[in-house]
């Protein structure tokens, strides 16, 4: 019996890839163990996002190769690469890699059982690169898939790859094109959970707004423009149909891009209430001259006139965001937009990434590239605004009841909290793990609230 180990880096959209992997091994006899000496097979599931992520992976990637030269027990196993950072340096890595048995992409996750086996049949072989250019995959709700999140939530990639041309992203070179699962088969999915005892599903997708618009017969929708459900199947048509499933449970949206928001999506959250008062929609900038140059299909007139009509469209929502400082070209007066903007719109919960020049993108070649230290201080000033508009968030809910999804003893999140994510808020520990309960806010501190 072959054991596998699995180390799984990166965001929930690699971790489904991972919970496929495994769902795949176990189907084909094979054994996971999470003691990387007994592993006859260690997989790196990686992440090349930014310029960290890729730093992480590849030291993963080391410490497995070190481990199994210093340790007898390892000695004949074998080393397999997955993940982003394979897809995204597919020419590169076995040359500087050599050590690795072999590598895999995005196409390859449902093969990875045979693949195995392949490697286990040589003693010594030559390195395998089984990385396909221009990914085609994407999950169906068949898929075998062990899933390794807490019983009382799951992620569900409704699409995968992207359209978008934002200039400081690598993410379609790596995922391909936007490519969205049919409707019926996120609703088979959202099912099955759902009568296994899942209480939240979070919709994962590089952009979740897109889903199902590259299907639409015609002229697909441009960015701004509204957009009308009627034509096909949409984010707005699968939230409805989510929603009228029978049961308790939270229907959470991550990763949704400002450019295809319209106002029947409004509308469909609005009509929904077991959607969570709660959005994931990166902004990245306010000032009109960054995201002229981050290619980000909106501007800022645009994003303060959709965040308006979001807060008026969906009473009590929470809005989560994330902003990039450091950008090439970036000038104090734009820094100071943004900053203003983050203290003005309060945003429930929020991020902030410091710029990272990722090779092979449009802003690694632009010019007017920011100091570090220049950005270092000012991802520290923004971050300073955002701490300050999440005080004044949660201060405002103290003596709220809220309903409360329990993570573990004493540990919740509310619908304004994402998984892994966001704050958290502290609750009785007698509240059983996994379920919904009601609780009144005592007092908050810092980013977390406690309650009574």
């Amino acid at each position: 019996m072959i054991k596998v180990g699995l180390v799984s880096l990166g965001c929930a959209k690699n971790l489904i890839d991972s919970e496929i992997m495994v769902g795949h091994l176990q189907q084909a006899g094979m054994t996971m163990t999470p003691e990387a000496d007994l592993a006859d097979v260690l997989i790196i599931n990686t992440c090349s996002f930014i310029d960290m992520a890729k730093k992480e992976s590849v030291g993963a990637v080391h410490e497995a190769v070190d481990a199994r030269g210093e340790s007898k027990k390892r000695k004949r196993q074998k080393i397999i690469v997955a993940g982003c950072l394979s897809q995204r340096f597919s020419q590169e890595l076995p040359g500087l890699m050599p050590e690795v048995d072999a590598f895999i992409g995005l196409d390859q996750i449902t093969q990875v059982a045979p693949i195995i086996q392949g490697l286990m049949d040589k003693d010594k072989g030559e390195q395998e690169n089984l990385v396909t250019r221009q990914p085609q995959y994407i999950p169906d709700y068949d898929t075998p898939r062990f899933r390794l999140t807490p019983k009382h939530m799951a992620y569900i990639k409704i699409a995968e790859g992207c359209n978008h041309p934002c200039s400081f992203c690598i993410i379609p070179r790596i995922r391909g094109r936007h490519r969205s699962r049919t409707q019926e088969s996120v609703l088979k999915e959202a099912r099955q959970l759902i009568e296994s005892g899942v209480k939240e599903i979070n919709l994962i997708s590089q952009d979740t707004t897109y889903f199902g618009m590259d299907k639409w017969e015609g002229e697909r929708p441009k960015p701004r423009s509204g957009v009308d459900s009627s034509k096909g199947e949409s984010l707005s048509t699968l939230i409805r149909e989510l929603n009228a499933i029978p049961g308790d449970f939270w229907i959470r949206l991550l990763y949704t891009h400002p450019a295809h928001w319209s106002d029947d999506l409004i509308a469909a959250i609005a009509e929904s209430p077991k959607v969570a008062r709660y959005i994931d929609m990166p902004l990245q900038h306010i000032s009109d001259h960054m995201l002229s140059l981050m290619k980000r299909e909106t501007d800022g007139a645009y994003i303060r006139d959709l965040l308006k009509r979001i807060r008026a469209g969906i009473p009590g929502i929470a809005i989560r965001t994330t902003f990039i400082v450091g950008f090439p070209g970036e000038t104090e007066a734009d820094f100071n937009e943004l900053v203003q903007f983050i203290e003005d719109e309060k945003f429930e919960r929020a991020g902030v990434f410091n710029y990272s020049r990722e090779e092979d993108t449009r802003a690694a070649k632009m010019e007017d590239q920011i100091h570090h230290m220049t950005r270092k201080a000012r991802w520290n000033e923004a971050m300073r605004a955002i701490q300050r508009s999440v005080e004044h968030v949660n201060r405002l809910q103290v003596g709220k009841k809220l309903r409360v999804l329990v993570e573990e003893p004493g540990v919740a999140r509310t619908e304004m909290d994402a998984p892994d994510i966001d704050t958290t808020i502290f609750v009785d520990k007698k509240l059983p793990v996994g379920s919904f309960a009601d609780v009144t806010v005592k007092e908050w501190r810092g980013y977390d609230l406690v309650a009574g």
